[in-house]
């Protein structure tokens, strides 16, 4: 199984709002939605067979127009053996009222089993999730081309399509601003139906869920950001392999695939494959026209009037080159232009970016430093934190002493005094000669006897603190204290209380 994990261009200049609204309104209809769903579709799946069962077996019989339209569909798209079979007395039992029924040879005993199911048939209708909202190609009705987007079957399907909106979507969001994305989104869903249904006019099974519209967002993906590289994880059974590749090998063979299974397994696998390649075509066409008019130049134009600032013609020059694959030109552009301002967050952001795209780890580690400084000195200590978790994620493993001194001083005056201690072990560790360790081995200790309730811990710490080569004349007075207060508490630990242990 391939699953995206994320793409080379995860910030934008905005929050996605849009994005995250469809999603939370997706979660919350299907949180409302699903376990009716799930109650009403076993009773809805045995009247519908029994009515199926019963006309096929007794054909004379009577029943309301909406159920005789239903007979008709289902007589439509099986084959004449098939229903031939169904009428035959001698195949197999498909339950017990199966069983039951083919003794019962009284006409009138029959035509009221009928006229039951029909009644049922038709209040279920009336109450149906499915029936009332999802999006039937036989019979369409206009608001269900709305409503069946925001229908789930399952929590693997909720998941699958958010994940793949939020990956493809945020980034055109940012590209295309929030009023021509909702309005690609939502005709691209519509289009995607509509295409569903020339492929499948005969069928009566709902169609549900976001995966048209979604496949939407990735064919507009694909032509606004070609050559920009998706991280896959390829696993199966226990083998799980991590690779890259750019959005013009991958997006066209998912959409070669669904082709290849629409035309194979139409929907006898349960899914709406042309449904898939109608929204993935839908959307790459939309793309093109919003591209090559003036719609995203307008829109740019308007996002960057509301966030209060005009990117930088270097920026902008190197963001061009990017996404014409010219890597080390927008390199050469952007150093040129740190070199004269080597404040500008937004050129060593995308820097960063750059360095990434082209696998060249200790360049963006170098960037992601120097970002995280940046973002310090600007007091955005959300920012710097989140550099810091690019940093280790990447493989860094030694930021600069005095700014990691600094991230975890901002991590303890946030009250996350275990990730605290955990960044102040790290910092000991890695600068052992260095005054920034001594420093943190005290507030380790000091967190732990005080915090966290670690005597023991904090023992260690204090000691190590002692035993530190790093000249400390100064605190040492703080260290011994810091030694007798846990070795007191240790003594006499408090009722109740754990002592989970050091361990360096």
């Amino acid at each position: 199984m391939l699953i995206p994990l994320r793409h080379e261009n995860m910030e934008g200049r905005r929050w996605p709002v849009v994005t995250f609204a469809l999603i939370a309104l997706n979660v919350v209809v299907f949180l409302g939605t699903h376990w009716q769903m799930e109650s009403q579709t076993p009773e809805r799946a045995e009247v519908r067979m029994h009515i199926i069962l019963l006309a096929a077996m007794h054909p004379e019989l009577k029943t309301s127009e909406d159920v005789q339209q239903f007979i008709a569909d289902v007589q439509r798209k099986v084959p004449e053996k098939s229903w031939e079979q169904i009428a035959d007395s001698h195949r197999k039992v498909e339950d017990a009222w199966d069983a039951q029924i083919r003794r019962v040879t009284d006409p009138e005993e029959l035509q009221a089993e009928m006229d039951s199911l029909a009644q049922r048939f038709t209040e279920q209708e009336k109450s149906s999730i499915l029936d009332n909202y999802g999006f039937v190609p036989a019979h369409p009705r206009p608001i269900t081309y709305l409503t069946s987007m925001f229908l789930h079957s399952g929590w693997f399907h909720l998941i699958g399509n958010m994940w793949f909106l939020w990956l493809a979507g945020f980034v055109l969001e940012d590209r295309w601003g929030r009023v021509i994305y909702p309005l690609f989104y939502f005709a691209a869903a519509i289009a995607a139906s509509i295409i569903h249904a020339w492929f499948n006019p005969g069928s009566i099974a709902p169609a549900l869920g976001a995966s048209g519209a979604v496949a939407a967002l990735m064919g507009g993906f694909l032509v606004r950001f070609p050559k920009l590289k998706i991280q896959m994880l390829w696993f199966m059974l226990i083998f799980r392999i991590r690779f890259k590749a750019p959005a013009y090998c991958l997006l066209p063979l998912w959409l070669f695939m669904e082709v290849f299974y629409g035309s194979l397994f139409g929907q006898t696998t349960g899914v709406a494959h042309w449904a898939h390649v109608g929204g993935f075509v839908a959307g790459a066409l939309a793309a093109l026209i919003i591209q090559r008019t003036a719609l995203e130049h307008k829109a740019n134009l308007v996002i960057e009037d509301k966030i209060g600032w005009t990117a930088d013609p270097a920026v902008v020059q190197g963001t061009e080159l990017m996404e014409q694959g010219k890597f080390d030109d927008a390199i050469a552009v952007l150093q040129k232009h740190v070199a004269a301002k080597p404040d500008a967050i937004d050129a060593h952001s995308l820097l960063r970016q750059l360095h990434w795209r082209k696998n060249d780890l200790p360049a963006h580690l170098a960037i992601t430093v120097k970002l995280c400084a940046l973002h310090l000195k600007s007091h955005d200590h959300e920012a710097a934190w989140q550099d810091y978790q690019e940093y280790t994620n990447a493989g860094g493993d030694r930021i600069p002493a005095a700014m990691w001194l600094e991230l975890c001083r901002l991590v303890e005056a946030q009250q996350n005094y275990e990730c605290a201690v955990t960044e102040y072990k790290h910092l000991a560790k890695a600068y052992p000669t260095e005054r920034q360790s001594l420093l943190a081995l005290l507030s380790a200790g000091r967190l732990s006897l005080k915090k966290l309730n670690r005597p023991a811990d904090a023992l260690k710490f204090y000691q190590a603190a002692a035993a530190s080569p790093v000249p400390h004349l100064d605190w040492e007075s703080n260290i011994q204290a810091g030694i007798q207060d846990a070795q007191k508490q240790l003594a006499s630990p408090p009722l109740g209380s754990t002592n989970p242990g050091f361990q360096s």
